[in-house]
């Protein structure tokens, strides 16, 4: 005779649940209210969990909205346009298919490869679900150093390693001199944006990358 009790609870699941309830808040709040006003309490309220859920988890609303911001970015790279059709196809052709996704594209072009991932930069820079957490992580990571250095090594070094990739396959297909240290060369373009961003000293638009571009790869001397 089959047994009529209740199938149990599924505790993983229930703390995927929460977990993600958490996340959504934290990102939420600093949104709406920002990052000074965010609380643990407050997220809490928001994810309908107790404060203990939270504290058991992570240790300060820092460490809540890092790790948030850090699934969020990974969830946006999962969901990258593909390329046109027909640069697809060439991929393919070339042995390249089921690599979309994985680092910045290597088309052949390197300048309009760059230009397509900064664009994508500009594009998430200016989304308020980005913009509003990022920003607060890299003011709280100044004052904060431990917070700095995992904001680093998590969320920056591994983006920043995807442009010298990039950079070290146009030197071995001979666009890049093979003088041109790649972690230094990113920087050319890279940090401007970053910087214009942080200190509010431009706007963020396409033209402006698509020029640091054009300046990093030509220089500005004349030919």
């Amino acid at each position: 005779m089959a047994s009529n009790s209740p199938t149990p609870p599924d505790s993983t699941r229930r703390s995927e649940r929460s977990r993600r309830a958490i996340y959504d808040a934290a990102l939420a709040l600093v949104v709406e209210i920002g990052y000074p006003k965010t609380t643990i309490e407050g997220i809490a309220a928001r994810a309908g969990v107790g404060k203990q859920t939270i504290y058991r988890w992570w240790g300060s609303k820092a460490d809540v909205l890092l790790e948030a911001f850090l699934d969020l970015s990974e969830q946006a790279a999962r969901a990258v346009p593909q390329e046109p059709e027909e640069r697809e196809e060439r991929e393919e052709r070339e042995g390249r298919a089921g690599e979309e996704g994985q680092g910045i594209p290597d088309t052949g072009d390197l300048a309009a490869d760059l230009r397509l991932v900064l664009r994508a930069t500009v594009d998430e820079l200016r989304d308020p679900r980005f913009e509003a957490p990022s920003r607060a992580l890299a003011a709280e990571g100044v004052v904060n150093e431990e917070l700095g250095r995992r904001f680093v090594a998590k969320l920056l070094e591994p983006q920043l390693q995807l442009y010298v990739d990039r950079l070290r396959s146009a030197q071995e297909a001979g666009q890049v001199r093979p003088d041109v240290d790649p972690r230094i060369a990113l920087e050319l373009f890279v940090s401007p944006l970053a910087q214009r961003w942080l200190q509010y000293t431009g706007p963020i638009t396409y033209a402006y990358t698509d020029t640091l571009v054009d300046y990093a790869l030509n220089g500005l001397s004349p030919r």
